[in-house]
C-alpha cells in the first residue's frame, strides 16, 4: 500500500494558499517558502537532447573526462564492432546504451574508463550490398576488377560509419567518436595479417578438405556465426541398402537408412551404427495401400525404432532374429551405374535411437560426423557438388542437377535422386518434414554442407609455444579463468568450444584481409618465412590489404623464385578480423589516443556472440598468446516485440530506436534499457514505451521537487548531522546503505537493480514518505528552524547522491538537473559518485524505522478509509490513536512525533490492543488505529487543525508556529 501520493511541485500541497477555502481571511502566500525552480515539469526530450549533445561536443566533454581521470585505475571496455552496412536497429541501440552505462558508471566509480568505438568493415554483408547494386544494373561482380570492387566496398563502409556514428551519438553515448577503430584501416589490416602469420609460424594454419557450411547463392564458405536457422520443408526418405556380405540369414535383406537430404545419397560411402543399440532382422508381413514395400522383404533396423519405421512405411513387421551390424557390408542403391563400391557398416558414437532407423547414412563430403568417421576409417572423401550447388560433371546419373538454384530455391537434385531410388526399388518410404535448417544470415538462402579445400586453424593439434597444449585445451582453460555475466555464459561458450570443429578461416570472396600466404607448388608446403611475412605486413601498413592484389608475388618473396609458389587469394574469415582487434586496439594500440592495456577488462555483446566474437577473439588470442583477450564478458539478450515475437518487416512489429528518439527522446530508450532485465530477451512496443514514459515522469517530478525546495540553499544553512532530527538521520542512513548497494550493483553490471533500487527509493522513500512528511516544514517553518534546515540539508545530500547515481543511466536529465542547480559551466558527468560520511551509517536506526514505517502504514490506512467515506477531506482533519501491544513499539515514538510523520494535526500512542472496531493491517502485527477528528480550528496558513488557533491576538487565524513565522 502506498503511504501517500507523491509530491507535485506545480500544486505543492493541500496546505498551500492555492487550495484555500472561502473562510480564509488573509492571503499568506508571500510568507510561505513555496517551491521555485527553472527545471520544467515537461522535459521536451526530443528537442532538448540535441542541445545537450551540442553542448557536450563544444565543451569537449570526452577530453575533460580523460583529463579528470588522469592517474586513476584504467578500465577498458573493448567495443565489439558492428557491421557498417545500414541504419542501427533496436538491438544495436541496446548494445551501445549498455556499453555507455558501463563506461560512465566505471568513470564515476573512480576509474579512467575511455571508450573507443569500432566498426567491422570487411566481409560478406558489405560485399553483398555492392553485388546487389551490380545486379540492379544488370552487372556481374565477376566483370569488375577486384580492386575496383574492394574500393566500392570501402566507400560503402565509410558512408555507413558516418551514419551510424551520428545515430549512436544521438543515444547519448560518450566516446572517442572522431577517432574510432575500423578493421579496414591500413594499420588494422597490417596487424590482422600479422596475427594470421602467427598462426602460420606456430603450425596452426593448414589447408585441407572437409565439409563446411557453403552458400551456393554467395559461393562461399560460412562460419557457424554467419548462419541463422529458419523452418524449412525437406523431403525425408527411408532408403534400402542391400546386404552384400554377412551371415546367410541376412541374404536378400537390406539395411534401411533415413535422411532429409536425398541429394547426398550419391555421396554415400558408409553406414554408421551404434555399438550400444540392439538391432534386429525384421520381415514385412503385411503392407497398406500406398506402401512401397513388399511382403516378405527383410529389413535391418534398430529395435527401438522399428515400429516407428513401420508406421512411416505403412507396413507390418515381425522380428525374426537379433543382428550384429559389425563387419557387415552393403551395396550402394545405385550399384551398377558408377557406384560399384562396397559400403561398409562402421561403429559411430553419434548414432542414437532418437529418430531414423538406427543406421546413419554417411556421406563424408556433406557432414562433420560423416567426415570424422570416414577419416577415422580411411574412407575416401568424394567431391560431388560444385560451388554453385550443382552436381559436378563426374557424378554418375546426376551431373548438372542442382541442390539449390542460384536464387536459393530447392533445385531438381532431390527429385532426381528420389525418382532413381523408386526406379531401382530402393525406396522404402518418403514424406515431408518441417524442421529448423541453416540459412545464410545475409542472403537468407539455405546452405549446404560441402567438402571443399579450405584453410583451417587446427583445434586439437599441439603447436609451437603451447607447451604441448591444443588450441581447444587452452581455450577451455581460458574460459574457466574468465568472469562471465551472467554465469550461464560460461557453460554456453564452454560447450560450444568443446564440441566445435577446426576453425574455417577462408572465404571465397573479394572484400577483406586476404590469407596472405604462399604455398610451394611441388611440395604443397605452406611457406614459413619471417622476412616474407614482414614484407607483407609492411606493405599492408603503407597501402592496405589491396597491396596483395596489386603487387606481383616477387615483391613479397624477395630472393625466392616466385614461379615456385602459389599466392593464396582467399579472404580471411571476418570473425578472425574482429577477433584480432584486441591486438591493435587494446594491447598495442595503433592510435596514440587509445588506451593501452594487456587485455580488456570487459567484452559486452549479445548472447549470440558466444559462437561469434567472444569465441573468435578467444581462439585468436589463445592461438597467439595462450590466454583470453578479456578479463570478463557480459552478455545481453535479444529484443522482441511486446508479444515475445522476433521483429520483422513482414510482421510490421519493428521498433526503430531513431523513431523513439524523435517521438519520446533517447532518454526514454535508455530508461527502458535500465529498467529491463537485459541478461534475458527483452520486449519493447508502444505499451512498454508508455510505461517507461510514465516512470520517467515520476522520477523527473521527484528531481524537480528537490530542486524547487533547494532554491537559495548554501553552506550557512547546513545543519551538522549530530543536530538533526531522527527522521533526517534515518534518511541519511538510508543513503549510506544505498551507497553500498548502488556501487556493488554498478560493479557487477547489474544496471537493472541500480535503476529499480533508485526508482523505488525516489518514489516510495522520497516522494511518498520523506518529502510528503517534510513539505509542511519546508513550506511553513521559519527559515531558521532546525527542522527546516535539517530537511534542506538532507535534501541537498539526496539530490547530489541521486542525480550522480542516475547520471550513467539518464545522461540528459541528470545533466539538466545538475546544471540547473550548479550552473552551465559544470557537468554531472565530470564528478565521481559522492563519498558517504561514516557517521551516516546506522544499522540500528534503519531497523527502528522499518518498524516505525510499518506502524505508520496502519495509521495512513485507517485515514484512507475515512477519506474514502468522505468523513474527512484531508489527513490534517484527523487525530488518530495508535494502539500497540508491545511497549517497545510505544517507545519508538519517544523522539518521533507520530502526528508529524502521519501528516495529521495530532496523534496519540497507547499500549494496548485497542477497540475491536479499530483498523488493522494483517501484515503488521500488534497495531491498531482508532479514528478521531482533530480538535480546534484550521490554521489559515498551514491548515493544521489545532486548539491553539485563535489564541494569538495578533493573528487570530494562525497557529503559534505560523504566527512566529509571519512575524519573522
Amino acid at each position: 500500500m502506498s503511504e501517500t501520493k507523491p509530491p507535485d511541485t506545480k500544486s505543492p500541497d493541500a496546505k498551500s494558499p492555492d487550495a484555500k477555502d472561502a473562510d480564509t481571511k488573509h492571503d499568506y502566500r508571500s510568507t510561505l517558502f513555496l517551491p521555485s525552480t527553472e527545471f520544467p515539469m515537461k522535459a521536451g526530450l526530443p528537442d532538448a537532447e540535441p542541445r545537450w549533445l551540442k553542448r557536450w561536443e563544444e565543451m569537449g566533454l570526452y577530453r575533460k573526462l580523460r583529463e579528470s581521470a588522469q592517474g586513476a585505475p584504467l578500465f577498458v571496455l573493448h567495443d565489439g564492432p558492428p557491421y557498417a552496412n545500414g541504419d542501427i536497429h533496436i538491438g544495436t541501440a541496446l548494445n551501445k546504451i549498455l556499453k555507455d552505462f558501463v563506461v560512465r558508471s566505471r568513470q564515476m566509480l573512480g576509474y579512467d574508463a575511455p571508450y573507443v568505438p569500432g566498426w567491422d568493415c570487411h566481409g560478406l554483408p558489405i560485399e553483398w550490398k555492392i553485388e546487389e547494386e551490380y545486379r540492379a544494373k544488370g552487372k556481374s561482380k565477376d566483370e569488375v576488377p577486384v580492386n575496383e570492387l574492394r574500393a566500392e566496398c570501402r566507400a560503402f563502409a565509410l558512408k555507413w560509419i558516418d551514419v551510424q556514428r551520428e545515430q549512436f551519438k544521438r543515444l547519448g553515448c560518450v566516446g572517442l567518436w572522431e577517432r574510432p577503430y575500423t578493421t579496414m584501416a591500413f594499420p588494422a589490416e597490417a596487424q590482422i595479417v600479422r596475427e594470421l602469420h602467427k598462426f602460420v609460424m606456430n603450425g596452426l594454419l593448414y589447408r585441407g578438405s572437409r565439409p563446411v557450411m557453403w552458400s551456393p547463392v554467395e559461393k562461399t564458405a560460412l562460419a557457424e556465426a554467419e548462419v541463422e536457422y529458419h523452418e524449412k520443408s525437406s523431403p525425408q526418405v527411408y532408403v534400402k541398402f542391400p546386404v552384400l556380405a554377412g551371415p546367410d540369414a541376412l541374404k536378400d535383406a537390406s539395411v534401411v537408412i533415413w535422411t532429409t537430404t536425398p541429394w547426398t545419397i550419391p555421396g554415400n560411402r558408409a553406414i554408421a551404427y551404434s555399438p550400444t543399440l540392439p538391432y534386429g532382422l525384421y520381415e514385412v508381413t503385411a503392407v497398406e495401400e500406398g506402401s512401397s514395400a513388399k511382403p516378405g522383404e527383410k529389413l535391418l533396423l534398430a529395435d527401438g525404432l522399428a515400429e516407428q519405421v513401420a508406421k512411416h512405411a505403412k507396413i507390418q513387421i515381425t522380428r525374426i532374429a537379433p543382428v550384429k551390424p559389425a563387419e557387415l557390408q552393403v551395396r550402394h542403391p545405385f550399384h551398377g551405374s558408377g557406384y560399384d563400391f562396397v559400403v561398409p557398416l562402421l561403429p559411430g558414437e553419434h548414432v542414437t535411437a532418437d529418430t531414423g532407423t538406427g543406421f546413419v547414412h554417411t556421406a563424408p563430403g556433406h557432414g562433420e560426423d560423416d567426415f570424422e568417421l570416414a577419416r577415422k576409417f580411411k574412407i575416401e572423401i568424394p567431391f560431388t557438388v560444385g560451388e554453385d550447388g550443382s552436381f559436378l560433371p563426374n557424378v554418375p546419373l546426376f551431373a548438372g542437377k542442382r541442390v539449390l538454384t542460384p536464387d536459393g530455391k530447392d533445385g531438381d537434385a532431390n527429385g532426381a535422386v528420389i525418382k532413381e531410388l523408386i526406379g531401382r526399388c530402393a525406396l522404402l518410404s518418403k514424406g515431408t518434414l518441417r524442421h529448423q535448417y541453416p540459412h545464410s544470415w545475409r542472403s537468407k538462402a539455405p546452405v549446404i554442407f560441402r567438402a571443399t579445400p579450405q584453410w583451417f586453424a587446427a583445434i586439437d593439434k599441439p603447436f609451437t609455444g603451447s607447451n604441448e597444449s591444443t588450441l581447444r585445451e587452452l581455450a577451455v582453460g581460458a574460459i574457466a579463468a574468465t568472469r562471465w555475466y551472467p554465469r550461464a555464459g560460461e557453460n554456453r561458450i564452454g560447450a560450444m568450444v568443446r564440441d566445435r570443429p577446426d576453425w574455417v578461416l577462408s572465404r571465397q570472396r573479394a572484400w577483406g584481409v586476404p590469407i596472405a600466404v604462399f604455398v610451394h607448388r611441388k611440395s604443397a608446403e605452406l611457406l614459413r618465412d619471417d622476412a616474407v611475412n614482414t614484407r607483407i605486413a609492411d606493405a599492408f601498413e603503407a597501402e592496405g590489404a589491396d597491396a596483395w592484389f596489386n603487387s606481383p608475388p616477387s615483391r613479397f618473396l624477395g630472393q625466392r623464385d616466385a614461379s615456385e609458389y602459389e599466392q593464396v587469394t582467399d579472404i580471411l574469415d571476418v570473425w578472425f578480423d574482429s577477433g584480432s582487434t584486441h591486438a591493435f586496439v587494446v594491447e598495442n594500440p595503433v592510435n596514440d589516443a587509445w588506451p593501452k592495456k594487456d587485455r580488456a577488462d570487459l567484452y559486452l555483446e549479445g548472447s549470440d556472440q558466444h559462437r561469434g566474437w567472444f569465441q573468435s577473439s578467444l581462439l585468436e588470442s589463445c592461438g597467439t598468446r595462450g590466454r583470453a583477450p578479456y578479463e570478463a564478458v557480459l552478455t545481453h539478450g535479444f529484443v522482441l516485440d511486446e508479444q515475445g515475437r522476433k521483429m520483422s518487416k513482414s510482421l510490421g512489429n519493428v521498433v526503430a530506436p531513431q523513431k523513439i528518439a524523435q517521438q519520446n527522446g533517447a532518454e526514454i530508450l535508455r530508461l527502458w534499457v535500465a529498467s529491463s532485465d537485459f541478461t534475458e530477451d527483452l520486449r519493447i512496443g508502444n505499451e512498454i514505451i508508455k510505461a517507461s514514459v510514465e516512470s520517467y515522469r515520476r522520477l523527473r517530478n521527484t528531481i524537480r521537487f528537490m530542486l524547487a525546495n533547494l532554491a537559495g540553499f548554501d553552506d550557512s544553512e547546513r545543519l551538522p548531522h549530530v543536530e538533526m532530527p531522527e527522521l533526517e538521520r534515518f534518511m541519511l542512513a538510508r543513503l549510506s546503505a544505498l551507497d553500498h548497494d548502488i556501487r556493488a550493483h554498478y560493479e557487477s553490471y547489474d544496471f537493472t537493480r541500480v535503476f529499480s533500487t533508485l526508482f523505488n527509493f525516489a518514489t516510495n522513500d522520497l516522494s511518498a514518505f520523506y518529502f510528503d512528511i517534510r513539505k509542511d516544514a519546508l513550506y511553513c517553518d521559519p527559515k531558521s528552524s532546525t527542522r527546516r534546515r535539517a530537511a534542506r540539508t538532507t535534501t541537498d545530500a539526496l539530490f547530489n547522491h541521486l542525480v550522480t547515481w542516475l547520471a550513467p543511466l539518464l545522461v540528459f536529465t541528470m545533466e539538466e538537473a545538475w546544471t540547473t542547480r550548479y550552473g552551465a559551466d559544470d557537468s554531472v558527468h565530470l564528478h565521481r559518485f559522492p563519498e558517504t560520511p561514516a557517521e551516516w551509517k546506522n544499522e540500528s536506526l534503519l531497523k527502528t524505522w522499518e518498524r516505525v514505517r510499518d506502524l505508520r502504514r496502519v495509521v495512513t490506512g485507517a485515514l484512507e478509509l475515512r477519506r474514502a467515506a468522505k468523513e474527512i477531506g484531508s489527513s490534517l482533519e484527523a487525530k488518530p490513536m495508535l494502539y500497540v501491544d508491545d511497549a517497545k513499539d510505544a517507545a519508538l515514538f519517544a523522539h518521533v512525533d507520530l502526528a508529524e510523520i502521519a501528516i495529521t494535526s495530532g496523534a496519540r500512542v497507547e499500549i494496548g490492543q485497542g477497540p475491536s472496531e479499530a483498523f488493522r493491517l494483517p501484515d503488521v502485527a500488534g497495531a491498531a488505529v482508532a479514528f478521531a477528528k482533530a480538535d480546534g480550528k484550521k490554521c489559515g496558513r498551514c491548515w493544521m487543525v489545532l486548539p491553539e488557533v485563535g489564541t494569538v491576538p495578533a493573528h487570530a487565524d494562525l497557529c503559534r508556529r505560523c504566527s512566529d513565522a509571519v512575524r519573522a
